[in-house]
């Protein structure tokens, strides 16, 4: 791989996404914030696909950081802040909910990930943990995270060749509170078609093993957010722009080929991140 690529591979890639084999150098950190939004919706996969009682807009502002304890091992941190707001009613039905809007914390998460190969391949083993840090409004029915922590153990392999690089995960998400435990399964592959530009495309796979039986207000039900048994298959492409050695810009744009339980509708991201 040349030298070019790798480089914005290292410095660019890892601060966009986190469940890559490569791992930081011992007192780097970078971090980024981020815009991402779902605008406007109220059709939910499903079978059948369902609509939600109200129009729903869906925005998170994001602050992602990861700081190398050593050349192996990296601690992650991930703050979203939700902003969730109903609108009008989507039929003529009697209405359960009320319009309403939320400015809320999402699900905090804390990860430790440790290289344990690093020859061709470089393979990485993952623990993030998502504390039970978001909200519920019962007469609107906005909830801004799942009511339950999570632990998501996963494996991450990551290569570099001489014109792009690879990368793949595998996992899965275990749940408390009764919600449904996910097998996360996931990879992408970029390349350097410009200079200081990466462009990426991505696949992540959610599938619940459907162990759980909360069972949430009718309200939370009728929004479909953060609801029980959520799945999906996704695909999208990632656009990061290196502007100085330690400061840069990304977009991306991401849609699902099916899923459950979960807004059938696109998910665009603005950023910036910052190395130190």
């Amino acid at each position: 791989m040349s030298k070019k690529l790798t480089v914005l591979i290292f410095l660019l890639s890892q601060v966009f996404y986190a469940q890559s084999g490569w791992t930081k150098k011992k007192g780097e950190a970078y971090t980024q914030l981020s815009f991402t939004t779902i605008n406007s919706y109220n059709t939910i996969f499903g079978n059948p696909e369902y609509l939600t009682e109200r129009d729903i807009t869906d925005n998170t502002l994001q602050f992602y950081g990861e700081y190398g304890l050593s050349d192996k091992t990296t601690i992650i941190l991930n703050v979203p802040l939700k902003f969730i707001e109903t609108g009008q009613l989507v039929s003529n039905n009697t209405e359960i909910t009320r319009a309403g809007s939320s400015t809320s914390l999402g699900n905090i998460e804390m990860g430790l990930k440790h290289q344990v190969y690093n020859h061709t391949w470089v393979i990485a083993a993952q623990l993030n943990i998502e504390a039970n840090t978001g909200s519920f409004d019962n007469a609107t029915g906005i909830r801004t995270g799942i009511d339950a922590w999570s632990f998501t153990p996963t494996l991450n392999a990551s290569r570099s060749f001489k014109t792009f690089y690879v990368q793949a995960f595998a996992g899965a998400n275990i749940r408390t509170n009764n919600y449904s435990s996910n097998l996360k399964l996931g990879g992408e592959i970029g390349t350097k078609p410009f200079k200081n530009i990466l462009l990426i495309a991505f696949i992540d796979i959610v599938e619940s093993f459907k162990n759980g039986d909360i069972v949430l207000p009718i309200t939370n039900q009728l929004t479909a957010l953060y609801v029980n048994d959520q799945e999906y298959i996704s695909y999208g492409l990632k656009v990061i722009g290196k502007i100085t050695d330690s400061f840069g810009l990304n977009v991306g744009f991401g849609g699902s080929f099916s899923g459950n339980n979960v807004a059938k509708s696109p998910a665009i991201s603005f950023g910036v991140y910052h190395k130190f």
